[in-house]
């Protein structure tokens, strides 16, 4: 569904692969470009100057609203004048992605320069969309520690080459005019902007402007001019591109259809842009700070590439003195996360984590690292909450009525934040795991606001039992799982068998490094 990177195909090439090598260098052309420096006779140089934001100035605002973030992208697209830049790991051939790849086609038939950095861990249905794209003048395509066979062959070289494959760019941002930028957690997906009937990603992005939208900018040019990103032509030149009239017709289905029409002009409906070029978004002008990756990640040996986004991360955060606020769905501690958190929480520091219930994640296997240590940490007084999958079914209009929308679709929980003391926050793609700390790359924004993460303490506040259950240790010393009223149960709850058998295998592997 979300990230084929923890699939049963990944697992099988983990286990099929005898030894570990590198591709060989190949004579790729890699014309080097760089962003379009920032002016202010674009929209939002404009904006940033009428708003004060002269460097090093930086001002966010937080999407967490999936349509809200839908219609970012969409009509800051349709906004730009001089450039759109886009660094995302998966782009799915959905509804949602041919749409936003029809605004990135006419932002380049209007003159603006379209460059999309894609992780190459997607699956081949998008090449066809992708060749004919990057053939357009004006807009190129460039492909992440890409496979060189395409098509379904393509997955065999996970077994010949999984050292390298299984590393990858887990980056997001979109970035327009060199002036703006989203940052967070979203790919680009029907899932994440609620517009999937199977699944609803809970999400959050931040809206950025001033000097750190530059410096976003000018991370996403190394990753463009890296070794590793390789130009769509040189991969794809044996891919029938799709031809306009045929993306023409895909795209007519696609508005024909009531979900996908209904959101389109709810975007075209929003409020954002005006609200933007007037200058009376709300926006916290605050200190931010952007932490990311070095592209080279991704083919450094195990072990060679340090934690990565950690230990910057911890450094910005310093010692937490009374709450940690912890949201990652894929939270796989470990013994040395546990040992950390434990050690906080020994010093009256309070820790919550918020993470996915086995009942709600995409990747059950992944749900085994988390589970392993979910006895310690209770032991240790970490208070553990799980997302519901029927949470966005459920409405609260008080304390004592709810409502239940039973056309929403499960929830699964995607946002990556964490917040100290209430005072500072964090919104990325890194999840608090293995995978995140040493072997993709990450990226995120620090933001010292007591607004934003004084907003993210009082979500957890509230979020048992209508959104997510509490997990507690009975007098036995066991799980128990409580929901709303007396309900409480022993078993993982809204799980099936084959869930939990995954969980328990996985468990028994002790694969956490994988996942």
């Amino acid at each position: 569904m979300r990230e084929p990177r923890r699939g049963v195909s990944f697992l099988l090439s983990a286990v099929l692969s005898r030894r570990r090598r590198r591709r060989s260098s190949a004579p790729v052309v890699r014309p080097a470009s760089t962003r379009i420096e920032p002016a202010g006779d674009t929209l939002f140089g404009r904006l940033a100057r009428s708003a004060g934001l002269e460097p090093p100035a930086s001002a966010v605002h937080p999407l967490d609203d999936p349509q809200a973030a839908f219609a970012a992208r969409m009509l800051t697209a349709r906004a730009a004048q001089r450039s759109l830049d886009v660094q995302v790991y998966l782009w799915h051939d959905d509804p949602t992605g041919r749409l936003l790849l029809e605004e990135a086609r006419s932002a380049a038939e209007r003159g603006v320069r379209v460059r999309l950095l894609i992780d190459d861990n997607g699956g081949p249905a998008l090449d066809p969309l992708l060749a004919m794209l990057d053939a357009l003048p004006g807009l190129e395509v460039r492909l992440f520690n890409p496979t060189v066979s395409r098509g379904w062959w393509r997955w065999l070289a996970w077994i010949r080459e999984f050292s390298r494959l299984h590393r990858r760019m887990h980056n997001k941002a979109w970035i327009v005019d060199g002036c703006l930028a989203i940052v967070g957690g979203r790919n680009i997906g029907d899932a994440y902007f609620a517009s999937d009937a199977r699944m609803s990603f809970a999400d959050l992005d931040l809206l950025a402007l001033g000097r750190v939208a530059e410096e976003v900018g000018e991370s996403f040019d190394r990753y463009w001019n890296a070794p590793h990103a390789w130009p769509a032509a040189a991969l794809l030149g044996g891919v029938e591109a799709m031809s306009a009239e045929a993306f023409a017709g895909l795209l007519a289905a696609d508005r024909r259809e009531p979900l996908v029409h209904e959101r389109a002009q709810a975007a075209l409906r929003s409020m954002l842009l005006h609200d933007l070029s007037l200058g009376v978004l709300e926006w916290e002008r605050v200190p931010v700070r952007l932490l990311v990756d070095d592209p080279s990640k991704v083919v450094v040996p195990a072990g060679g590439a340090g934690r990565g986004l950690l230990e910057p991360l911890l450094g910005a955060f310093g010692n937490p003195e009374h709450r940690l606020d912890l949201v990652s769905p894929y939270f796989v501690p470990g013994r040395d996360g546990v040992q950390v958190l434990a050690a906080l929480v020994a010093r009256g520091v309070r820790v919550r984590v918020l993470t996915n219930s086995l009942a709600a994640t995409d990747v059950p296997a992944v749900h085994a690292g988390y589970a392993r240590w979910r006895t310690q940490l209770l032991r240790a007084g970490v208070e553990l909450y799980e997302l519901r999958p029927d949470a966005r079914r459920r409405r609260r209009r008080s304390r004592r009525v709810r409502l239940l929308d039973r056309k929403a679709p499960p929830a699964s929980l995607h946002a990556k934040t964490f917040a100290v003391d209430g005072q500072r926050i964090f919104v990325g793609s890194f999840n608090l795991d293995p995978r995140s700390a040493a072997l993709n790359t990450e990226m995120g924004l620090v933001v010292d606001s007591a607004v934003l993460a004084g907003r993210l303490g009082s979500a957890l506040d509230v979020i048992h039992p209508h959104v997510a259950w509490k997990v507690m240790l009975d007098p036995d010393g066991r799980p128990r799982w409580h929901g709303e009223g007396q309900w409480s149960s022993l078993r993982e709850p809204g799980a099936g068998f084959s869930r939990r058998l995954i969980v328990g295998l996985m468990a028994w592997l002790r694969i956490d490094w994988l996942l």
